[in-house]
This record gives structure tokens, sequence and C-alpha cells, in this order.
């Protein structure tokens, strides 16, 4: 038996992953802060790529608006990271009450630094993060505070029209923490990020679904072609659900208690794979199964192919790109592993080799790994870094 091609970790006393990653310079620049994160709590600056010499000298300069889970994942990737500077958060919240959500994480554990609230700000490892606590983003200082590449994290501004104000304010481009609203362009790291053009000003990351399923749609597209298919995405609790049983004239199943439900749920991840990959336009649908795990979801992908072949083939394919192009976006576990095995992953996509099942040669069931909150966050960065690197007319 080959060894595993993601190993366990001890951190903080739970089990993560680490995942092989190759960089050069451009890959630093299009994969921004994923570059200085581990699967662990320490993000050591030891593990930054010799590559990062070679990076422009400049870091992008960012921002967040909304603090809640993403942001404050966000503002700790940033946070550690050289490739772009926390400028500005906009939260509702006092200082006091930010710098202890920033500090203490019942998944990912205790922030691997220094955190201070002052008067104006966040003392984040020594340095002064400034903060604003207004609901009104004509209200934001991006601009006085140098905050281009705005993480908008709050959920209510996911249009162009209604980010129209953060522009006016000083912003130069806006990054959706989730699917956008109307027609912006959605971009997927490592899915299709070559899409993305300097004249954009709202950007979405998709979804974390989104996120989790598309690299290993093209994987399989790419080698074997999709026919047609169906996903199925078991999906960790998040904070639109209800701690006890209440009201969603919306979702009646999603109104009840999320610790102890298994609960159907609609999902529109596999249809808006085909915004990042056209060539599966039709061909996907899917749905979800909210259950009461805290974080990491497992996507089921089972589709007809066109290309007759074998599953140890298909997992080869997958190995092939986790160690080459697609290395830190896909990646490849042939342990028996579980959920909580995969908190703090920073790969969008682990492809669990154990878990498929294949019935014919043209038929087959692939799952992989995500953690919904890490590695959807790293993702964010990632396009941030990566639209600043192309509006600088930098080749990535």
């Amino acid at each position: 038996r080959p060894p595993p091609r993601l190993t366990k970790h001890t951190s903080s006393s739970k089990s993560h992953l680490a995942t092989k990653m190759k960089y050069t310079a451009a890959a630093l620049l299009a994969s921004g802060a994923s570059a200085f994160t581990t699967s662990g709590n320490a993000l050591p600056a030891a593990t930054r790529p010799q590559a990062a010499a070679q990076a422009p000298t400049m870091a992008v300069a960012g921002g967040i608006n909304g603090f809640g889970r993403i942001g404050r994942l966000v503002a700790r990737i940033m946070a550690k990271s050289d490739a772009i500077d926390l400028k500005l958060v906009n939260s509702g919240a006092a200082n006091e009450y930010m710098a202890y959500q920033f500090k203490y994480d019942s998944i990912h554990g205790r922030y691997p630094g220094t955190i201070e609230p002052t008067a104006d700000g966040l003392m984040i490892d020594g340095v002064l993060t400034p903060t604003t606590h207004t609901r009104d983003p004509s209200e934001i200082p991006f601009g006085a505070m140098g905050a281009e590449y705005i993480c908008e994290s709050t959920g209510a501004f996911l249009t162009a029209d209604k980010v129209a104000p953060h522009i006016a304010a000083g912003a130069k481009k806006i990054i959706f923490s989730a699917p956008a609203k109307d027609d912006s362009p959605t971009v997927v790291m490592g899915v299709n990020e070559e899409t993305y053009d300097p004249s954009m000003v709202a950007v979405s990351c998709a979804s974390c679904t989104t996120n989790g399923l598309a690299p290993m749609v093209k994987a399989i597209n790419d080698k074997f072609g999709i026919e047609e298919g169906l996903m199925t995405t078991v999906h960790a609790m998040t904070a639109t659900q209800k701690v006890v049983d209440a009201s969603s004239n919306k979702d009646w199943r999603g109104g009840r208690c999320a610790s102890g439900n298994i609960i159907p749920s609609s999902t529109g991840a596999a249809k808006a794979v085909a915004k990042v990959i056209p060539d599966v336009k039709g061909k996907l649908t899917g749905m979800a199964f909210r259950v009461p795990t805290a974080d990491v979801s497992v996507v089921d992908l089972t589709v007809k192919l066109n290309t007759a072949t074998s599953y140890d083939d298909i997992c080869a394919e997958v190995s092939r790109l986790a160690d080459g192009p697609m290395t830190g976006i896909l990646g490849y576990c042939d342990e028996p592993l579980v959920s909580t095995d995969f908190e703090t992953e920073p790969t969008s996509s682990v492809f669990d080799a154990g878990a498929g099942i294949m019935l014919s040669p043209k038929f087959v069931k692939c799952v992989a790994w995500y953690d919904n909150e890490w590695g959807y966050s790293n993702r964010v960065v990632d396009l941030m870094c990566h639209m600043a690197a192309v509006d600088a007319k930098v080749a990535v």
C-alpha cells in the first residue's frame, strides 16, 4: 500500500492534515494567503515558501466588512500573510468583543499570536488594524485607510448596486464571500481564475460548497468528460440554522433544531459550478443534508462519464493533479479519515480515494472533503491577491 498522500499532524490535541504545497512566484500571487498557512493552528512563518522572495514587495491593501465566521477567519489568514495587509475591519461589534471573537474559536482554536483591543482598533501581533462600526457602507473610510480590496462578508451586500457605496467610499474592488445575487462574475480559484479581468469591480468567490465541488468536477470532466451527474453535500451546521425548533416560513425543515436533526435542504452549488465550468451547464444539479457537526463538509459527486475508465485511473488522475497543477486546490487522501481530521484544512477539496465507488466503467461516485470555513476563507484571500496581481499587470 503506498504511503498516505495526506499525513496527520497533532496541534492543540486535535489531528489535522498537512497538504504538500509547491509554489512558484506566480503560484504565490495566485494563492495569496494560503501560501502562509498550514493545517494546524500554528501557522508558523517557517513554512513560508522560498518563492515568496520573488513576489512583489508591495502587499495587497485589504479590508473586511463583516466580522462573522468567514470575516474573522479571513482576518486571521490576512494577519499571518506577507502577501496582503489588513488595513481596516468594519463591524457592528465593539473592539473588546471583536478581540475576544478573534482570539478564541471553538473549531480552529486560539489565535496563534497576540490580540488586544485599543480605542482605535485591534492590535494584532503588535500591528494596529483600525476598526469602524457603521451599518452604512458609504460611511466606511476605505479610501482614508488605504483599503482597496474588500472582503464583503456581511451577507447583506451581494450585488453590484449594493456595493456601489463601498466603491464611492474609496474601495477599489469588492470580493463577495458568498454567491452573488445578481450577474456579478464568479471566480473559483484553481478552476477559472483566468477569467478575471481588471474591468470587473465586484466578484463573487462562490459558496464554500462550490469551492469544494468544482475542483473535483474539473479534474474528472477534463480527463473523462461528464455526461450528467448528481451532487449531494453532507454539510455541517451554519449560523443560518436554528439552535432549537423555531420558525422559518421560507424553509420549514430549515426551522428545525440544527443539532438534533439531519435536515434535507436545497443548494445551488452544483448548478453554480456551470458558472465556472461552462462545459457542465445543464449536466449537474444537487441537494444538501445539513448534519449536526460544527465544521467540515463532504461532497458526493455521482456522475455518468463520457469515457469509460476504471476507479484506479480516476484516483491516479486526481493524484497527479494534486501533486501538480492543482496543488493546494485539489488534495488526495488514501487514509480512512473522518470529518474532524479535516478541520482547519486549507485545501479547497480533498478527494477521498477510499470512499468512492464505481458501478460500471462509465458510472462512478466520487467523494471529497472540505473545511467549509477555513478552506473557503483561504480561497477568499487568494482571490483578493489574484485580483490585485492581475490589476497590477503581474503575470499569474
